[in-house]
């Protein structure tokens, strides 16, 4: 068979082109990361430099300060960065299981046709906006803890707390958990189910045993994706959270704050310390995911080793 040179160079033509191009489409958005991250460092940390034009906060009394008051100037997250990520964790710890086990019943129990509907509610679920929830939230599970609240004769500042955020967090986390740990069940091999169906295993034995195991790694991206979206949301929490002004906060009836409630405060303000200081806060909370992050994936890889 004869090669056409000509059809064959104009393909490597087009080959060069597309490379280059996609190339040229990663490099512009990884630009568009760095001058993010960037402009968030060089603002977040202006504050904390000497000669900084409104006046240097103390590094030291920012990351450990146990009150944050704006009206009086006195700027202290550390009280914060413990509510995020009690918080957080709560609503992960809340939803996991039940994200599991949805994912399970949807990909390996139900029936396909019910599978599927399962399935897209979980995705509708996914796509409701942020405030959409808060708003729900501000009006129906902040009432379910103040009737929580009363029965125990606690008093609550009309349902905002600690506990309503974790719950919300709870719910808005379950459908990113949910999705990923649904798509990392259905890719596990058949094999590996048939040969534990073939050495007397039980179809439940099977599932949580060697599917489970199996997937684990889809698994625990969905939950660091659910968690990244836990720390992240503001809208919605901003609505029940309350914005304490002092804590740490672990009375789950107690008002509370987070990185990203905190950063929504005064968001009229364009310039001086108090808006520079939200971007120390967002940095705060980049490194919050960081570090969570690397505790999730040390959990992933102990959870291996042991199963």
């Amino acid at each position: 068979m004869l090669i056409d040179k000509k059809r064959v160079k104009r393909n490597k033509s087009l080959d060069k082109f597309f490379h280059g191009f996609f190339m040229a489409m990663a490099i512009l958005s990884a630009s568009f990361i760095v001058i993010i991250v960037l402009f968030v460092f060089t603002k977040g940390i202006s504050p904390f430099l000497p000669g900084y034009e409104y006046g240097q906060v103390n590094l030291f009394d920012f990351l450990t300060g146990s009150t944050y008051r704006q009206d009086q100037g006195v700027y202290g997250v550390g009280f914060i960065i413990i509510n995020t990520l009690v918080c957080s964790f709560l609503a992960l710890l809340i939803s996991f299981p039940i994200s599991i086990l949805t994912a399970l019943f949807i990909a390996k129990v139900a029936p396909k046709k019910l599978g599927n509907t399962m399935q897209s509610i979980v995705e509708l679920l996914a796509s409701v906006p942020s405030v959409v929830y808060g708003v729900f939230a501000s009006g129906v599970i902040t009432v379910g803890v103040r009737m929580i609240a009363e029965s125990l004769g606690i008093s609550t500042f009309g349902g905002s707390s600690m506990l309503a955020v974790i719950i919300l967090l709870a719910i808005m986390i379950f459908p990113t958990l949910t999705s990923m740990a649904t798509t990392a069940i259905r890719a596990v091999d058949k094999d590996l189910e048939q040969a534990s169906l073939a050495l007397g295993a039980t179809k439940t034995q099977t599932n949580f045993k060697i599917v489970l195991t199996a997937a684990k790694s889809g698994i625990f991206a969905g939950a660091i994706l659910g968690l990244g979206r836990a720390f992240g949301e503001a809208t919605a929490v901003a609505m029940v959270a309350g914005n304490k002004l002092f804590g740490p906060t672990f009375n789950p009836f107690d008002i509370t704050r987070t990185l990203t409630s905190t950063m929504l405060v005064g968001l009229k303000e364009t310039t001086g310390l108090d808006y520079d200081i939200r971007f120390s806060v967002g940095l705060v909370l980049i490194a919050v995911i960081f570090f969570s992050n690397f505790i999730l994936n040390m959990v992933k890889k102990r959870i291996g080793r042991n199963l």
